[in-house]
Order: structure tokens, then sequence, then C-alpha cells
């Protein structure tokens, strides 16, 4: 068994969770059993309407608390995290989503490399679990576009204005989050985690961000429907130049094609030659994609992911347009969403 506490713990582990019944007990199991570091775990019951917290209850080292009345303009996620912010002890803060999975040992191992690197802030981006057409065709089209929108490397360079971290994994010294206002100075963001990131570099502390296959996973949604509600809250104010950047999914979709249906009707009248040519579009945008750390088939299923990014990115810039954007059965709007516009500009000047 691993080494919870209650007292003294090195590490505070917060977890917000709203009707996460699906994958939350797997997420405990796996935080449960860390060894090498003393930590405490505390899941803040986002008012959830399933088994969540009959399940968080159901592990003995676990506390569980309410994040009380969601205060106006604030989203929901700010609101828990903050309150598992006020009741944690640690001298570090890990915020982390329900639905990931920790390796063994990766607690403690990544509180050592924080150290190691002087960071203030070290994120991970997890190891995506995708299931199905829709999640593998889709998300590694955008974390392909993600990583060359926000390159790691770029992010953890103290000389670089760019500012980046994942919220399903986030590991912030207690001094640092508290110097900046934690949570609570990005109460209306619905990109809180980038926006946390952008105030403690600003604020001179040190960030770390890499891929973090090796010390937790997640599969983030389970239908397309969840996909096309969390993409739509986050990729117009991760990508500020959505409509663009939705043409051009669609044009390289387009060419891709065309080239695929030339390639082949040059094979069967015998050209090979040829054919080769025509694949050199199609060779380069799985090659781009396949920076994302995904399989090879979902990197080749990514060329039909391209237009349903494309959807997902016109609908994304729609709803914030309009002022209407749902997560979690909230509708967000008014204040929220005017502060992701402003969270938006912040990212293009200096953030991921």
């Amino acid at each position: 068994m691993g080494t919870p506490v209650l007292e003294g713990p090195t590490v505070s582990v917060i977890i917000p969770a709203r009707n996460e019944e699906a994958s939350l007990g797997a997420c405990l199991r796996s935080l449960t059993t860390q060894t090498g570091i003393p930590y405490e775990i505390l899941v803040v019951d986002d008012g959830s309407t399933d088994n969540t917290r009959a399940i968080a209850q159901s592990f003995a080292s676990v506390r569980v608390i309410d994040p009380g009345p969601l205060p106006e303009g604030w989203t929901g996620k700010n609101n828990a995290v903050t309150a598992g912010a006020h009741e944690a002890k640690g001298d570090w803060l890990l915020f982390t989503d329900a639905d990931t999975v920790h390796r063994p040992g990766s607690l403690a191992k990544a509180v050592a490399e924080a150290k190691q690197q002087k960071a203030d802030l070290l994120s991970y981006s997890p190891e995506q679990e995708v299931c199905g057409f829709w999640e593998r065709a889709v998300m590694p089209v955008i974390f392909a576009e993600l990583a060359r929108k926000y390159p790691p490397s770029r992010m953890s360079d103290p000389a670089s204005k760019l500012a980046a971290a994942n919220g399903q994994y986030l590991l912030v010294s207690r001094k640092a989050y508290d110097a900046v206002g934690g949570h609570a100075a990005v109460a209306s963001s619905l990109l809180e985690d980038v926006e946390l990131a952008r105030i403690i570099k600003a604020a001179g502390y040190r960030i770390t961000f890499r891929y973090g296959g090796d010390a937790v996973r997640t599969r983030m949604y389970r239908s397309f429907q969840q996909l096309r509600e969390g993409w739509t809250k986050n990729l117009a104010l991760l990508f500020p130049s959505a409509i663009a950047l939705a043409l051009w999914s669609l044009i390289e979709f387009a060419a891709v094609i065309a080239c695929l249906v030339f390639a082949a009707s040059l094979v069967i009248a015998g050209d090979w030659r040829h054919a080769l040519f025509y694949l050199i579009v199609p060779f380069l945008t799985v090659m781009r994609i396949a920076t994302s750390h995904f399989s090879w088939s979902s990197n080749l299923l990514g060329i039909l992911g391209l237009p349903i990014f494309a959807y997902l990115l016109l609908r994304s810039k729609l709803s914030y347009r309009i002022g209407k954007v749902s997560w979690k059965g909230r509708l967000y709007g008014g204040r929220t969403i005017a502060a992701g516009r402003l969270s938006r500009r912040g990212t293009v000047a200096g953030h991921s």
C-alpha cells in the first residue's frame, strides 16, 4: 500500500469531481497505492448526482470535501480546486482530473523532477487513451496541432514568454500558487490551467512542461457528445485564429484525399513511380499527426479527423461568439465568456 497521510504531507493531491463515477475508482486506486513520498488525497465533490461521492468515500485514506456554493462569475472547476487548495496541507499541490490513472511511483518521481528542474510548476500532458472511431480520428489531430502551436520546449524555457500547463496533471509549489492568488486569480477562466501557468511564469517562477506518458494516462471522453462538448469549451481559447485553422484543415483534408485518389488511379494503371509522388502529401500529413504520441493506426485515422477538427473549431468559435458554452451540466455566459476572451488574448501575448 502507499503512504497517504493526514499530517505533514509533502504533496496534496486535489481531484475535482463532478459526476465521475465511470473513472474515479480507477484514478483513486492508482493514487492510494503510490509510494516513496508522504501525501494526502482530497476529492472535491462538485455537486455530483451519481455515485461519485460514494466511490470517493469508499477509500479510507481519501478526504471528501464540498466546494460550497458557486460564486457568481466563477467556473465550477475553479471553485472546486480552490476549495481543495484551501484544505490542503502539502508543500506541493497536485491538481489532477478524475479520469486520470497514475503509474506506480509517479508521484514521488514528479516531485523529484520538479526539484531537479528547479521548477515551481511541473505539468505533464498524459498519454491519451482513445477508443472507437471518433476518439481515434479526432484526438491525434488536436494534440498534434497543440504540440505545433505550443511546443513544450518553449513552455519550459524561462527566456520565452509562452507558458502552458495541462490541468489533467498540474503539480505546483504551494509558495508559487499562493503568491499569484491560485485558481481564484483565474476564477472566471474556462482555460484555467493555461491561465494559471501564464500568471505563474509572468511572476518569475519556473515552469516545466512535457509529454508525461511515463507518469499518467487518461481517457478524456467516452462518447462523441462528450468529445464535442469538451473541445467546444476549449478550442476557441487554445487557437485564437480558429476560423483560419478550420479552413486550412479542410484544405489539407481535400488535398490528401485528392492525392490518394490520384495515387490509386496510377497504381491501377501500373504507374507506380508517379503514384509514389502523389503519396508525399498524405505522408507528410500523417507524420505531422504522429507528433501527438498516438498509435500509427490512430495517426492514419487522423486524416479523417481533419474535417471533424474543423467542425469543432467552428462550433467552439460560434459558441463563444454568442456567449453560450456548456460544460458538465452548467451553461457559462456573460462574465465567464468575457474572461475566456481575455484569456485567449493573454494566450497570444504570452502563453498554452
